[in-house]
């Protein structure tokens, strides 16, 4: 069996907005530069609402531009918190900013966002639709290392995409974590 050549166009990064998700950024640039592909930026949020850590926030965009955020929008973040807010302003807008840090960050400047696409479901789901949707040739996603029992009894995201996909996926951990 002949060697396949790779070829990535669409490069879907989902995003929890956590640590490791934002460690997992750093490989998805990497493989886009490497490709000449495009990054969409995917953060689903749960159906039942959840909070946001702001040092994880703050891990994506700076502390500084964060606290400004929160004074400008915090009505708006509190609403895309609760989920009254079907575009949820508020996190695209710390996606767009970290795109924006991302690309600066790479002297060479080919990063390239698509889309920002920020969806309320079931995780797994969205991530795979997606996935489907805008035709992408890899999944970028970090995971959170609860040890063998927890990934055992309550299975990951990263686990059951993992799983279920038929697109290719890159699981990263924090290096911590290994």
């Amino acid at each position: 069996m002949e060697p396949v050549k790779v070829k990535i166009e669409n490069i879907l990064y989902a995003t929890d907005l956590s640590e490791s998700a934002h460690h997992a950024f750093s490989y998805a640039i990497s493989l886009a530069n490497q490709y000449g592909a495009k990054i969409i930026f995917l953060n689903v949020l749960p159906e039942m609402p959840t909070i946001i850590e702001s040092s994880s926030i703050a891990g994506y965009i700076g502390e500084e531009k964060w606290k400004e955020m929160q004074e400008s929008h915090v009505q708006e973040a509190k609403d895309a918190l609760i989920g009254k807010r079907r575009d949820h302003h508020i996190v695209r807008e710390i996606l767009g900013q970290f795109s924006e840090k991302a690309r600066s960050d790479f002297s060479d400047g080919a990063v390239e966002t698509d889309e920002i696409v920020v969806i309320k479901g079931n995780p797994v789901e969205m991530i795979l639709n997606v996935a489907k949707e805008k035709n992408c040739d890899l999944i970028i996603m970090g995971t959170h290392g609860r040890g063998a029992l927890a990934d055992a009894v309550m299975g990951s995201t990263a686990r059951r995409v993992i799983r279920r996909s038929p697109t290719p996926v890159l699981v990263v951990r924090l290096p911590s974590e290994l």
